[in-house]
């Protein structure tokens, strides 16, 4: 909060229409300089302007001002406020390019569109400061001066940092391998899945090569008994 009075010029025009305070004194409390508290005494200076009662506002209270008159050297102080006013920030708009370097900023899109088609439109617009409208026609190319751009690095050209770039292209992908997963419906079996597999098709294949051999083994004796009884007869 600062400790300058609301309004100081009014509040000063009322102490010295309403107290016998000295000029320093008023001039320290409502942030002038003595000879504007002077001039106002004089009627030159805040002529039209109607005093403000810093007492009824609750600035100041009716026994800082008597023991203020009382002692000269006495020095006004402002009454804690009992309502809490927040902070005014000032939005955020958008971002400023300077005069010079708006010319590049299609080239720039251009290089972004073709070197980083996974960047969205609204990271586009918070690194280089252009619109949306404009970020749509250079893509399909119904730009006014879509024959003349030339795509060119906007870090190179001044209209963003590295660092603003890599942020925008690590977080654009990062939020990619999600989506094409979902596109392409099919994915890798873990190791295990594939491992198992492998071991079963190789035991399949290992059991029935035995089982051939076996079965070759008893054909083969079966031959040999034949002949032994066509021998015999």
């Amino acid at each position: 909060m600062s400790d300058a009075p609301l309004m100081p010029k009014a509040t000063a025009v009322w102490l010295v229409e309403n107290t016998s305070l000295t000029f320093d004194q008023i001039a320290e409390f409502c942030k002038l300089h003595p000879l504007e508290v002077k001039g106002i005494a004089d009627g030159e200076v805040a002529t039209g302007i109607k005093g403000y009662d810093p007492i009824s506002t609750g600035q100041i209270t009716r026994e800082e001002i008597a023991a203020a008159e009382k002692d000269p050297e006495h020095r006004l102080q402002i009454a804690a406020s009992k309502v809490r006013v927040p902070e005014f920030k000032k939005p955020r708009g958008a971002r400023y390019t300077p005069l010079s370097r708006r010319q590049d900023r299609p080239n720039a899109i251009l290089w972004l569109l073709r070197n980083h088609p996974e960047l969205k439109d609204s990271q586009i617009i918070r690194l280089v400061g252009t619109t949306k409208s404009t970020i749509q026609q250079i893509r399909e190319r119904t730009h006014w001066n879509s024959g003349s751009l030339q795509p060119m690095d906007p870090v190179t050209l001044g209209l963003t940092t590295q660092i603003n770039l890599d942020f925008e292209v690590q977080r654009a992908a990062a939020d990619r391998p999600a989506a094409v997963a979902a596109e392409s419906g099919a994915s890798l079996l873990p190791a295990e899945i594939s491992t198992a597999r492998d071991e079963a098709g190789h035991e399949e294949e290992h059991g029935g090569r035995e089982e051939r051999l076996d079965a070759d083994s008893v054909f083969a004796k079966l031959k040999g008994r034949h002949q032994d009884e066509d021998d015999e007869e």
